[in-house]
């Protein structure tokens, strides 16, 4: 290997952000900021889906598309963004990406009716496609080892702090109106700025001609643990966006009369769990093998899960919140630091973005899907089938991630 400036370049780099201490690493900083943007998209308007059917004149089968509508875009955009990351770089993909997320969402407040709604939400979607994608990448690109396990643990914290006061806050705004919740996306264009001007991450410097690297691309993805990573991902954002954030308020709302206010604290609960867990990642594998994790996490989904129809009393739901929220801060962060093991330097945002794309499949199916099982067979049923999703995570992780 011939050792160039550019070279030269990238081991200072990498020798002065190895030895800065995570907590005091601005950059560290500006991801949580996607990060935060990244989940706005849902969790602020999760508790007032209820109040929005109302108001909108709406069926619950149908509310759930304004999350399916946010979600669809990065289904496909997501792996299209990836490569051009690796190819033009990060910041080039990620600014303008924030500020149309900001804007359109901003815009959703002002919506006449539904169908405006629905097409001002695809259009957030358009610009939240890459975010969840790069802001991993980032982390990738900047931390090596046990301090990567770290940052990807203090990022999931970030995530999970970001579910928690999102639907407090959302819930709260949708008190005073159901489009209050939709202001909130303003935030992201003072994140964008931020990466503008702020960010300071080695970009790709990625010269192989666009064959050769899609190729490569698709021979980092053939591996039976990447495959069974994805699937892990897709089944449990099915298992989130679907049993929990979309029926798990609507259970709330029809068997207990509760407010879109009240909603969004029982969401934060566990959002608090998984953040305090998330951020211990970095020590918990020490101890146990992600895969591990991962299919205890699986287990404990299926308890939640069964446990829901049950329950009959509004206070006995705090113990399936808690173990919720602790299965997601096990889950989520050693599926995403797994992959960005995985996943190869010079095509690190194509790969990453092919998961976000996977991702994404699992937040729109979650709520489509089970929007018609609520239809045939009513709120239990949804549960149900979390449950049974939950039960193939388990063999997913047994199968094909567990080493």
């Amino acid at each position: 290997m011939i050792f160039t400036l550019n070279n030269f370049q990238k081991l200072i780099y990498n020798f002065i952000t190895q030895r800065t201490p995570l907590l005091k690493d601005l950059n560290l900083y500006v991801i949580f900021g996607i990060t935060l943007s990244a989940v706005m998209g849902v969790a602020s308007i999760a508790p007032a889906l209820p109040k929005m059917a109302h108001v909108l004149e709406v069926s619950n089968e149908k509310i759930g598309l304004l999350i399916t509508a946010f979600t669809i875009p990065g289904v496909f955009l997501t792996p299209l963004l990836g490569v051009f990351a690796d190819r033009i770089g990060r910041k080039a993909i990620l600014v303008p990406s924030l500020f149309i997320f900001g804007i359109a969402g901003t815009a959703c407040a002002f919506a006449t009716d539904f169908s405006w709604l629905l097409i001002l939400r695809f259009i957030q979607g358009i610009g939240g496609a890459s975010l969840g994608a790069l802001n991993v990448t980032l982390i990738g690109d900047l931390y090596e080892a046990n301090r990567r396990a770290t940052a990807m643990g203090y990022n999931g914290s970030i995530l999970s702090i970001g579910t928690a006061s999102y639907p407090a806050i959302g819930g709260g705004l949708a008190l005073l109106g159901w489009f209050y919740p939709f202001f909130l996306s303003l935030l992201a264009i003072p994140v964008g700025i931020f990466v503008l001007i702020k960010l300071d991450n080695p970009e790709p410097d990625n010269h192989k001609d666009l064959k050769t690297y899609v190729e490569n691309v698709f021979d980092s993805l053939k591996s039976k643990k990447v495959i069974g990573l994805f699937a892990a991902n897709f089944l449990t954002f099915i298992i989130l966006y679907g049993g929990y954030l979309t029926y798990f308020p609507i259970l709330l709302d029809e068997q207990f009369g509760k407010s879109s206010f009240f909603i969004g604290l029982m969401l934060s609960g566990s959002s608090l769990v998984t953040a305090a867990v998330s951020s211990q990642l970095g020590n918990l594998t020490e101890i146990f093998k992600e895969s591990s994790l991962i299919i205890t996490a699986a287990f404990l989904y299926l308890g939640v899960f069964i446990s829901l129809p049950f329950i009959n009393n509004i206070w006995l739901f705090t113990l399936p919140i808690i173990v919720f929220g602790f299965a997601q801060g096990i889950n989520i962060p050693s599926i995403l630091n797994l992959l960005t093991h995985q996943a190869p330097k010079e095509y690190r945002a194509a790969f990453l973005s092919v998961n976000w794309t996977i991702l994404r499949s699992g937040q729109a199916v979650g709520p489509f899907l089970l929007g018609i099982v609520y239809g045939l067979v009513g709120i239990a049923g949804t549960f149900w089938v979390s449950a049974v999703t939950a039960a193939c995570l388990i063999g997913v992780g047994i199968l094909l991630i567990r080493e």
